[in-house]
């Protein structure tokens, strides 16, 4: 605590983590702190024991749940695109050498009161009820665009400009059909709402292209990967990375009050009568409540069941998605579902999570269409929590905050927010030169693709 810093980080969720690894590949000086006296903060594994405290005070687990420690639930479930940010930012800085990742078994949708598989290959969207016949032959002319569009080549656009254009007046062109276009919308371009539709149709159409690449990368059943045990494995990765490269770790500091100078800019951080200095200050929206302010709510259930979710072919890793329309709501819903197989739980127990953007004070009856699809539970947990984003001018005072987690299933909004920070702090574009890297480093994922064992 006597030394002088380059940045301090508040918090160690998974945000915070993977910008102190970044910064310490960087060269920069880090002190990395939290008020836990564990990983992962917002976005922590919590074992069976952990999980009934949170949620039911000093109440113990029921014996036939299993033993405590076979359970890895994560707080803040999402998985990851296999071509995502998030895998290319995992091959960028060798994290891969401390994580084990397993493919998700399937990717699903609930469309006119049924959950339907999203098609993974040609024969599944053959024989998929999502569309008629002509329908299909709409959209696949709809789908090969995309597939052919290139922002570097013209010929592709076919006379459209996608920056102008909007998806609404895009898709208008092929003719598609109402539930055709939810479908797209919100299983394969994976927006929240329909706010999309009026705005231009480059981000769906690259949104569309990521599932696509993702899909194809591991030939599995779905898009998605996920880390045996959890997501707490995330953030503890990012530290180790982040010490290999200089970065001092210290958990279970109390108060954490970040100090100004007369200037209104960062001069350290206290705790325990100690003051740190630093240039910069990196942390999550609690630990600067003053220069943050409520954008939202996520209402979200967790439930411990000893079945897979009904009408997902037996898959013991799975996501589905609500799309507001079917529901009647203003943002989508997400189930998300993990098992014994990715090693958070005991064998024959399934962890299932159901989370939406909250639009009333009662979680249970807003989340209900979702828990209505997971049949039978042995034990279920409410939840709400605020969502949070920076007000401050971070050029300003050198205070740089990430937003809090949203309630999607996947990781894209969450590594746009670290890699934006990112910028902010260094002047620095890191998505460009991983997008290079990538391109550099693309045999890497030889290495994620013998871990997952095809």
């Amino acid at each position: 605590m006597d030394e002088e810093y380059d940045v301090i980080v508040l918090g160690t969720g998974l945000k915070e983590c993977i910008l102190s690894g970044l910064l310490s590949v960087d060269g920069l000086k880090v002190l990395h702190m939290d008020r836990n006296d564990y990983y992962g903060g917002e976005s922590a594994s919590l074992n069976l024991i952990q999980l009934w405290k949170r949620f039911r005070g000093n109440d113990k687990p029921p014996a036939h749940l299993g033993s405590s420690r076979d359970y890895n639930v994560d707080m803040i479930p999402k998985f990851m695109m296999a071509n995502g940010n998030l895998v290319r930012v995992l091959i960028h800085t060798d994290v891969t050498k401390y994580l084990y990742f397993k493919a998700v078994d399937g990717g699903y949708v609930f469309n006119k009161g049924k959950v339907h598989k999203v098609p993974a290959t040609d024969m599944e969207a053959l024989k998929s009820p999502l569309m008629g016949l002509f329908e299909k032959r709409r959209a696949r002319k709809f789908f090969i665009y995309v597939q052919n569009y290139e922002d570097s080549d013209p010929k592709t656009h076919e006379g459209m400009d996608l920056t102008r254009v909007t998806t609404r007046e895009l898709i208008a062109k092929y003719g598609l059909d109402d539930n055709t276009i939810d479908f797209i919308g919100h299983a394969l371009a994976l927006h929240r709402d329909d706010r999309y539709l009026n705005e231009p149709a480059l981000d769906t159409v690259k949104r569309m292209k990521l599932y696509a690449e993702s899909l194809a990368r591991f030939q599995g059943g779905s898009p998605y990967i996920y880390p045996l045990y959890g997501l707490g494995e995330l953030p503890q990765a990012f530290a180790r990375l982040s010490a290999v490269y200089g970065g001092t770790y210290m958990l279970n500091k109390p108060e954490c009050k970040v100090e100004f100078n007369e200037e209104g800019k960062v001069a350290g951080v206290t705790s325990e009568g100690e003051t740190a200095k630093c240039k910069k200050v990196v942390c999550d929206p609690s630990y600067l409540p003053n220069k943050a302010r409520k954008v939202g709510r996520v209402a979200r259930a967790i439930a411990i069941m000893s079945h897979p979710i009904p009408s997902t072919d037996e898959s013991h890793s799975v996501q589905v998605i609500l799309p507001q329309k079917q529901l009647g709501r203003r943002s989508d819903m997400y189930l998300f579902c993990c098992s014994y197989t990715h090693n958070v739980a005991p064998k024959g127990k399934f962890i299932a999570f159901v989370s939406t953007e909250a639009e009333t004070d009662h979680p249970e009856s807003e989340l209900k269409p979702g828990i209505d699809l997971l049949g039978p539970v042995d034990e279920i947990f409410f939840d709400i929590y605020d969502r949070y984003e920076p007000v401050n001018e971070p050029s300003l005072d050198n205070c740089f905050i990430s937003t809090s987690y949203d309630a999607t299933t996947h990781f894209e909004s969450t590594v746009t927010d670290v890699l934006n920070m990112y910028t902010m702090i260094t002047g620095k574009v890191r998505l460009h030169s991983l997008v290079l890297e990538y391109l550099w480093y693309k045999t890497t994922l030889c290495r994620i693709s013998t871990i997952l064992g095809l």
